[in-house]
């Protein structure tokens, strides 16, 4: 008798439980209904048109959708709710929420290699490090940055002088290993030489673990870490993982062990030797923040310097090859942009200063229209964790947020011939009266991107340093290109141009 009560109870108490569950689905599915999509099936959603893609076509069925939808969307990823907002609108209320913080699932891909660093945490934590973070960002240390940007664009120029004139050939990857260079150095202070040296163990599992991050993306069957952890691919990006870790380890202990010697010593710890002042990555400002009060363990510290490596190595580096793909479809612009650093340079052969990169106000301009037409990161994700009202829609909380750069960017209301390369449409009278969120991307509202000055005077030094030097012509035309969305926008066969010298 006892027996049954108990069961009984536990019966109740368990029916009581799935009922408001239930009750729960059918309010949250009712808030949705509302909401233009595909149509969607019970547990599955529209997961098969989207597993059905090739990579190279998924872009594509994203401008379907936009033109389809217009301004907003409902996807369902099996059970999974996700809203795609296409206008700065509605960009603009997720973007400058400050309670819908959190970054989506997609991010969770990423903790393995950075762990919750500045991109991926949330709440406390992402406050406080965005605080202590912000001031290495400051102004007068950009100028140690912009140091290691001309050392390291000085070697991408002298390479591509070696390679054959008039022929074609695929710029990106070398653009992609110089960007590495200057951030490796920059990030930690340490070179990796990735555009010279080809058997690096640390630049082979870079690009290693960055494919296999979106291989597990791609494949849901792989989200459950005890089968991605037993897959052959998920062993392979453990060790690579693993590669990684045990540098950036390495360095930072070297990096405290350096610090710890120069405070014992006569010499000056901002003097690198031979009386010059010594550049100071953004590592040792991290080490600054831990002898100032701010408790960061070594993992704490490995998990923001990886951060950054990370977010400052692959959107940079498709940043510049679009740009220089535009530049070489549109001799005009790539002349006013020539004719614009003769004005700063005249003939001589110097390396930009900050004052140089900052007078580049055309080539600014061409950078901003390169990013509204092809943003590195083309999706931002939120998680709605309270309800919130997007133009005539209520948001339930739960819901998943794509915030579409690349749609975002091309509504007809601000850029009215949104698919055409125009740098005036960065002119001041162009920008006067335009919504604030039609072009944003690096993001806006609290989590915009704390390194976007560091990565536009990046750009602008290696863009600058190669027109300088050489005239580029592009061999593949705007209309013609597929684009890849890896874990950055890229074009799917590579930056293909032929080189001409300047000189003659």
């Amino acid at each position: 008798m006892i027996t049954f009560i108990l069961v009984s109870f536990a019966l109740t108490i368990i029916m009581t439980y799935l009922v408001k569950l239930v009750f729960r689905r059918i309010q949250y599915l009712r808030k949705l209904e509302k909401l233009p999509g595909p149509k969607a099936y019970p547990l599955i959603g529209d997961s098969f048109e989207m597993l059905s893609l090739k990579r190279n076509e998924l872009m594509k069925n994203n401008a379907e959708k936009r033109d389809q939808y217009k301004s907003i969307y409902l996807q369902w990823s099996g059970p999974f709710a996700e809203i795609h907002l296409l206008r700065p609108e509605y960009a603009e209320v997720a973007l400058k929420s400050t309670v819908n913080i959190t970054k989506s699932m997609a991010y969770d891909f990423l903790y393995d290699w950075l762990g919750t660093g500045l991109l991926t945490s949330t709440g406390k934590k992402w406050h406080e490090r965005r605080k202590m973070i912000t001031p290495a960002f400051h102004f007068g240390i950009l100028e140690d940055f912009v140091e290691i940007f001309g050392e390291k664009t000085k070697l991408l120029v002298n390479l591509l002088g070696k390679q054959e004139f008039e022929k074609e050939f695929d710029i990106y990857p070398m653009i992609t290993n110089c960007a590495l260079d200057i951030i490796c150095e920059s990030a930690m202070g340490t070179t990796v030489n990735a555009q010279e040296k080809k058997d690096s163990e640390y630049v082979k599992a870079v690009y290693e673990v960055s494919e296999l991050i979106l291989y597990r993306a791609l494949r849901p069957w792989l989200y459950a870490d005890t089968i991605w952890k037993l897959s052959s691919h998920g062993r392979a990006f453990y060790r690579n993982l693993k590669t990684l870790h045990d540098f950036t380890n390495k360095v930072i202990m070297e990096h405290r062990e350096a610090r710890a010697t120069s405070k014992s010593s006569t010499q000056p710890e901002t003097d690198d030797g031979v009386g010059r002042r010594k550049k100071r990555a953004f590592l040792d400002l991290l080490l600054d923040a831990t002898e100032s009060g701010h408790e960061l363990s070594q993992a704490d510290i490995r998990e923001e310097v990886d951060t950054f490596m990370f977010e400052g190595h692959d959107t940079t580096a498709a940043s510049i090859g679009w740009a220089i793909f535009l530049l070489g479809n549109n001799p005009e612009v790539q002349d006013r942009v020539v004719d614009e650093l003769n004005d700063i340079f005249g003939d001589s052969d110097r390396r930009a200063t900050v004052q140089d990169l900052n007078n580049m106000k055309y080539l600014e301009m061409v950078i901003k229209e390169t990013l509204r037409l092809y943003p590195s990161v083309p999706f931002i994700g939120r998680l709605v964790s309270e309800d919130m009202i997007i133009g005539d829609h209520l948001i339930p909380a739960g819901v998943w947020l794509n915030i579409e750069l690349f749609n975002v960017h091309r509504c007809e209301d601000y850029f009215p011939n949104p698919e055409k390369f125009d740098p005036d449409n960065f002119l001041p009278e162009k920008m006067q009266n335009r919504h604030p969120f039609a072009y944003v991307p690096f993001s806006a509202g609290p989590r915009n991107c704390i390194g976007q000055k560091f990565a536009v005077l990046e750009e602008k030094t290696i863009i600058s340093s190669i027109l300088r030097k050489f005239r580029v012509e592009s061999t593949e035309k705007q209309e013609d290109i597929c684009l890849m969305m890896d874990l950055v926008l890229r074009p799917e066969s590579g930056v293909k141009v032929k080189l001409y010298p300047r000189d003659n």
